[in-house]
């Protein structure tokens, strides 16, 4: 007997999917077709797509079989209706939590785009196997590759942020358990304050530990505290955030704000964690000591550090190796591009993170071309390095301290930092896919 009840009752989709008798999916019911169409929906809501994504699939799969299909969507259900002549079926669906698959995002885009074609060929029963299989298809990583996925990524985000090896080392450690237990914890089911909790926690201790015993054994300087925070940026949400954006900008405002606000929920819980720590241990978000590099090699470093950060980001969202390929190197010569922008030029931080994200989004169109990768699961990676974290963070710390200027201050440098992030993606797609430059 389990130990628990599950509060989200599972759907038994097999007796949904009808006899299987033969019947192409052309020619059946309507509660057959429209149960397919809320699958599709609700697997691609469960692998973190967006609305505009989720309703352009349940759309290709329902006029593939000759219906009509409504949808209101969410952060984690689906309200939608068919429409067959004068007949109708509606229906309501939930998930019981969300993440990321760039994998299976593509493999779901890759079936819609397939069952436009095949519809006359195959019946329900037989669409839903296939579903099945991308559904049950094993993660292609490991938690002990996620968590040095993670290690890597965060130490990457360390130097670009201005760290030095001891702060590398320290993020490289802390977030490679952090988000080690954070993996065990999703695939026990763990709550959602519960896990980012727990792997915030151990990711904050393990620097913690790191540099007292480094203070304690080599004597190096209390500054290298500064990089406390590069320890826990593997939990910051760039996804629901960027693709928050993208849906606000269609008008999907239920989806958009859900999703906002999920990301937020994450980084407060995040952010609070680390401040709890960060107190009890007398570890300040101090600035970085200046880095001794010439511009050149500055640049050449730069260069692999966002290739490294955006590729191990990649990585963690499950993408296969090829994506992870392609979303790496576009993030490396897009975040590249914004930093050297900062630093030899009088353009503000808001600006140059527009400008950057919109170069991630013409670069993902042109690799969508001879890829066939979606555009979401190369160009969401590729700039969710860009993501102020540290600028969260330094919020919420002064917040907590009761310093509301300075505290209000970062928040609003990381409010409008996201913001740019998500108009830039979108400037590009509207620039790119007349099918999202259009009301319809």
């Amino acid at each position: 007997m389990s130990k628990f009840r599950n509060q989200h009752m599972k759907i038994s989709w097999d007796a949904l999917a009808g006899s299987g008798n033969g019947e192409c999916a052309a020619d059946a019911s309507l509660a057959e077709k429209s149960a397919l169409v809320g699958r599709l929906g609700l697997m691609m809501l469960s692998v973190g797509a967006g609305a505009y994504r989720v309703r352009a699939a349940m759309n290709k799969a329902s006029r593939a079989m000759g219906i009509t299909v409504n949808a209101d969507i969410g952060l984690l259900s689906i309200e939608y209706t068919c429409v067959s002549g004068s007949e109708t079926y509606t229906n309501a669906i939930s998930l019981s939590r969300t993440g990321v698959n760039t994998d299976r995002l593509n493999h779901l885009r890759a079936f819609a785009d397939e069952f436009e074609r095949l519809a006359d060929c195959v019946s329900i029963k037989e669409a839903f196997s296939l579903l099945d299989e991308i559904e049950n298809a094993v993660p292609h990583y490991s938690a002990p590759i996620l968590g040095l996925a993670a290690a890597a990524a965060c130490a990457a985000f360390t130097f670009l942020l201005g760290g030095g090896l001891v702060e590398m080392l320290g993020a490289f450690l802390g977030a490679g358990v952090g988000n080690f237990i954070r993996k065990k914890l999703l695939d026990r089911r763990i709550t959602l304050f519960a896990n980012v909790a727990l792997g915030v926690a151990a990711a904050c201790l393990v620097y913690i530990g790191f540099i007292q015993a480094a203070e304690a054994l080599f004597k190096i300087s209390h500054s290298h505290q500064a990089g406390y925070i590069c320890a826990m940026l593997f939990v910051i949400p760039g996804f629901p955030l960027i693709t928050g954006g993208i849906d606000l900008a269609k008008m999907d405002l239920r989806s958009g704000l859900e999703r906002i606000f999920y990301a937020l929920l994450i980084i407060f819980v995040a952010t609070i964690t680390g401040w709890l720590f960060a107190y009890a241990f007398d570890f300040w978000p101090a600035k970085f000591l200046p880095q001794e590099l010439s511009p050149a090699l500055k640049l050449v470093f730069r260069l692999a550090a966002s290739f490294v950060g955006v590729f191990g980001f990649s990585i963690m969202f499950n993408s296969a190796p090829k994506m992870a390929l392609y979303a790496g190197v576009i993030g490396m010569i897009s975040n590249t591009a914004r930093l050297e922008l900062l630093d030899f030029t009088n353009v503000s931080f808001v600006l140059a993170a527009f400008l950057a994200s919109l170069l991630s989004g013409l670069l993902a169109s042109a690799a969508k071309r001879f890829t066939g990768f979606p555009r979401l699961t190369i160009t969401v990676p590729s700039i969710v390095i860009m993501v102020p974290g540290l600028f969260m963070y330094r919020g919420i710390y002064f917040l907590a301290l009761e310093n509301i200027s300075e505290g209000s201050l970062w928040i609003l440098k990381a409010a409008f930092t996201v913001c740019s992030l998500s108009l830039g993606l979108i400037a590009a797609r509207v620039l790119t896919d007349k099918n999202f430059r259009h009301n319809s």
